[in-house]
């Protein structure tokens, strides 16, 4: 089948979302959307992901045009041929840009996330190293234009962080190829960390590990529902640095989802309601991502694993502090700029794992339409 037979094809199985984009349009400017701030943003998400369908279809569909036009016109007049190859290339071009576009993707990717960052193997200069990811992390969120929040924190003495909980949040609805998943989910897994720690006095390289989990920060739409039955919500005052307190009173709240084990804690807020809040915003999401997962593993589907215990066995990426050398080893990217990385220059390795993401879901596009 030619391209142009493929075009007209993709273009006729394109009018069930041109349509919803049509309609999608007017529900943007309803009084239900308008007085409703998750479904605006909901539905500006999805308008803007339709929209970037509508501009790709109308592109191809220009070229298209333009080619049979040239065609046309030169089988009278032979110096219209002459702009036949540029509109060819327009029209492999567009062609392409619309497969792309169509290519199967995460529906999360334009979600907020809420990274969970924990030391593991190598006690205080792993704690270390675990700041060292969430300064990384809020430094990257910046380049971006995110809003970094940290949710909890358990400190150490040495200024680490035994663990720390981020909520990472883009500013208006960003396309999906935009958002803060499609960039972070890739940075689940165990983080190794070679470097002279500071309390090592005779000047040798260890080697440590810190967890990362990321998961996307579900919106209020009823996806988990909480069972309050279900739930031990313990209060404490709140800690800082060392331990010591910084609260007078039982701010600080834990919960334990009992089915699932999962325990999270909350004491950065100033009141306990607020805190309380947090915490389930967090529960939930990290129940969402349980769900996901266990869909995922039921249809075999292929994913990149997230960090279940911090085994330096398990690393997704080494960062080599003598070498100021990044090595991720699911891509085989390497660069020699670890000191930038750490600043906040992350695009370059997330892109590595984006673009060999990209090229398998366009690969399993091809062989779907075959």
């Amino acid at each position: 089948m030619s391209n142009e037979a493929a075009s007209a094809d993709e273009l006729s199985a394109l009018e069930p979302l041109l349509a919803e984009y049509a309609q999608v349009e007017e529900d943007m400017a309803s009084a239900q959307t308008l007085a409703d701030p998750n479904r605006m943003r909901r539905v500006g998400r999805r308008y803007a992901e339709l929209g970037r369908i509508k501009a790709a279809a109308d592109r191809l569909v220009a070229a298209r045009n333009d080619l049979q036009a040239a065609r046309e016109l030169a089988s009278e007049d032979p110096s219209f041929s002459e702009e036949i190859p540029a509109l060819e290339e327009e029209a492999e071009s567009a062609h392409a840009s619309l497969l792309k576009i169509l290519a199967p993707r995460d529906p999360e990717d334009a979600l907020d996330v809420i990274v969970e960052i924990k030391a593991g193997e190598g006690g205080e200069e792993s704690a270390l190293f675990a700041s060292d990811l969430a300064r990384m992390y809020a430094r990257y969120g910046e380049t971006k234009g995110w809003s970094v929040t940290e949710l909890s924190a358990t400190h150490t003495e040495l200024g680490g962080y035994k663990d720390i909980t981020l909520a990472v949040r883009a500013h208006g609805t960003p396309a999906p190829e935009e958002g803060v998943w499609a960039h972070l989910k890739y940075e689940g897994g165990v983080h190794r960390v070679q470097r002279v720690p500071v309390t090592e006095s005779q000047g040798r390289i260890h080697t440590s590990a810190a967890g990362v989990f990321v998961m996307p920060q579900i919106e209020d739409e009823g996806e988990i529902v909480i069972d309050p039955n279900d739930l031990r919500i313990d209060v404490y005052r709140s800690s800082g640095p060392g331990g010591q307190s910084v609260n007078t009173t039982d701010s600080a709240v834990r919960i334990t989802h009992m089915p699932s084990g999962i325990v999270v804690s909350m004491q950065n807020e100033k009141s306990q309601l607020q805190n309380k809040e947090a915490a389930l915003r967090v529960l939930a999401s990290r129940l969402a991502a349980e769900a996901r997962a266990k869909r995922e593993a039921e249809a075999s589907a292929q994913r990149l694993s997230q960090v279940r215990t911090v085994d330096r066995s398990e690393r997704i990426r080494t960062y080599n502090f003598p070498e100021n050398r990044i090595t991720d080893h699911r891509t085989g990217f390497k660069a020699h700029n670890l000191d930038q990385v750490l600043s906040g220059a992350l695009d370059p390795v997330i892109a590595s794992l984006q673009e060999a993401d990209e090229a398998e879901r366009l690969a399993a596009a091809a062989e779907n339409r075959q």
